[in-house]
């Protein structure tokens, strides 16, 4: 996406995160950044960043403010923020690490959209790209907090693809199995191994975070770049 034009704006909270995710950004090369057909973004080809608590409505209405000021628009929006709370039976997560991961994971998304889409709609075109996990389908033993966030994040996409249906602006929802991960820093290792019980291959997906950025970016191209005929692959929900 950045070979073919697209500006990319990154939010984070951790300042040294975006340092490390904008320099691998602007370093990729080769099919990983190879855009396919016209470039419809109108964009820089640009890496740019800044620090943002998703959580914060107040923070992310500043944060589109200034992009909007910047750039003229947002096409793509993809929620990718997530921590997993770590792993213990449900009586045994304390409240306000159960409440911080659906924070995190379910209400930062929620409050991306409705600061995002009124733009979109606006404009007649827009793209939103949710990341949620399989186990919000499963409902993973000691990881209720986890699970229940993603589970809300796929009904939350369906609703909203349907509510924006006919404006232009659509929203999918990627729900990938475990991949080896900085995540896995949070788990407990019994956990880990439940993860891989589950997987017929018993192996995890390899876990250079962009492998998976680069499975949604070819995803995405899918959604976005049939604003010109491109392509025209239009899917209505979520996709699993």
């Amino acid at each position: 996406m950045l070979a073919s034009g697209a500006t990319v704006v990154l939010w984070d909270v951790d300042a040294s995160a975006l340092d490390e995710a904008g320099a691998a950004l602007q370093g990729q090369g080769g099919d990983e950044a190879r855009g396919e057909g016209h470039n419809s973004s109108g964009g820089d080809g640009g890496v740019h960043a800044a620090v943002v608590d998703v959580t914060d409505a107040a923070a992310i209405a500043r944060a589109v403010a200034a992009d909007l000021r910047e750039r003229g628009k947002i096409d793509i929006l993809v929620n990718n923020a997530g921590i997993t709370g770590g792993n213990a039976p449900l009586w045994e997560l304390a409240p306000e690490v159960w409440r911080r991961v659906v924070e995190v994971n379910l209400v930062a998304p929620y409050l991306t959209c409705r600061a995002v889409v009124p733009h979109m709609v606006r404009a007649g075109y827009g793209r939103i790209v949710n990341i949620a996990s399989i186990a919000g389908k499963e409902g993973n033993p000691n990881a209720s907090h986890y699970s229940a966030s993603k589970a809300g994040l796929i009904a939350l996409t369906k609703s909203i693809a349907k509510e924006l249906a006919a404006t232009g602006v659509l929203v999918n929802c990627v729900t990938p199995a475990a991949a080896k991960t900085e995540l896995f820093a949070q788990m407990k290792q019994e956990h880990i191994d439940y993860m891989l019980s589950k997987i017929p291959m018993n192996r995890f997906r390899r876990g250079r975070r962009d492998r998976g950025a680069g499975a949604v970016a070819r995803f995405g191209r899918l959604l976005v770049l049939d604003r010109r005929g491109v392509r025209h692959f239009r899917p209505a929900g979520a996709v699993y």
